[in-house]
């Protein structure tokens, strides 16, 4: 790792170093013509790992200068030291996740946001419910150039939201299939949440395999359920695909998995509503008003939009 901190500049941005045994970091003053802008600096953690930080000034914000630093920091962090760079394998920052502009900030800088770091009650002048957002960047990541990165760095920070995959499984006397599970009182459809990269459609037909041991495949999709926060749980969209109509046989082949399933059985529509949460009721009652074409194919946790 080299000791040398020469100046850095992008053409625009001027980053004028200081003197590390001073700073006790690799620090720099921005300058944009001349003028003093803010100030960058990595803190050196261990062998391969630095901590980015800036301060800008507040006049100077909103016109690229943090951005154009950050970068130049960071590039200079991350080339080898037998090429004038600091040969650092990552450059990490947490930034405080209600400081929008300061994560904005990161995300164009080209830091890939890769999680909420938690403060525990009472660490710091900042409550409980705020976290550091921690973003990053690797030496061995593709360049900013390089179209897929800004893709991957889109895809670190939009939004994502979970999605569950249920089967309407029916039997000859238009009873629906519901189970009973370990972890709640209430009743549901077979089915479980969709995995990263996962087809919604193969994912509810391997979680029926796994819970209850039945390979049926997973037929149209019937319903989109939108479900609103409720118990701890963010929001997510419940796809329920056709199960089709079975005999009622069926119960005789199933197989729980013990850790999450207590029972399954074919219920009528009163029982449904005795056994199940009202809006697990609500969405049953709706796909199968959308099965007959007699309502619509999208609801927000079981009514009609």
């Amino acid at each position: 790792m080299s000791d040398d901190q020469p100046n850095l500049s992008d053409g625009s941005v001027e980053l004028r170093a200081h003197d590390p045994a001073e700073t006790g970091a690799h620090s720099f003053d921005v300058e944009r013509a001349g003028e003093p802008v803010g100030v960058v600096a990595v803190r050196v953690l261990d062998e391969g790992t630095g901590r980015l930080s800036w301060r800008l000034d507040p006049r100077h914000r909103g016109r690229g200068n943090g951005v154009r630093a950050v970068r130049l920091l960071t590039d200079w962090a991350l080339t080898e030291a037998g090429q004038g760079g600091l040969g650092l394998s990552r450059v990490e920052a947490l930034v405080p996740s209600d400081d929008d502009a300061s994560l904005r900030l990161a995300s164009r800088s080209g830091l890939l946001r890769e999680g909420l770091s938690r403060i525990a009650p009472g660490s710091g002048e900042r409550s409980a419910t705020t976290g550091y957002v921690v973003s990053a960047r690797l030496a061995t990541d593709p360049p900013l150039s390089d179209p897929s990165t800004f893709r991957t760095l889109l895809n670190s920070f939009l939004p994502r939201k979970r999605a569950i995959g249920q089967m309407l499984i029916r039997d000859t006397a238009g009873r629906v299939l519901l189970c009973q599970l370990t972890y709640k009182r209430d009743w549901d459809l077979p089915g479980g949440v969709v995995e990263v990269g996962e087809s919604p459609r193969l994912a509810t037909s391997r979680e029926l395999t796994e819970e209850l041991g039945l390979e049926i495949e997973a037929g149209p999709l019937v319903l989109t359920d939108w479900l609103p926060p409720w118990g701890g749980w963010d929001d997510a969209v419940c796809l329920v695909f056709d199960g089709g109509v079975h005999d009622p046989g069926l119960l005789d082949g199933i197989v729980k998995q013990e850790r999450e399933i207590v029972s399954a059985e074919f219920l009528t529509l009163a029982e449904v509503h005795e056994r199940a949460a009202d809006f697990t009721a609500r969405r049953i009652e709706a796909a199968l008003a959308a099965l007959d074409g007699r309502g619509p194919a999208y609801t927000e946790s079981g009514r009609g939009a």
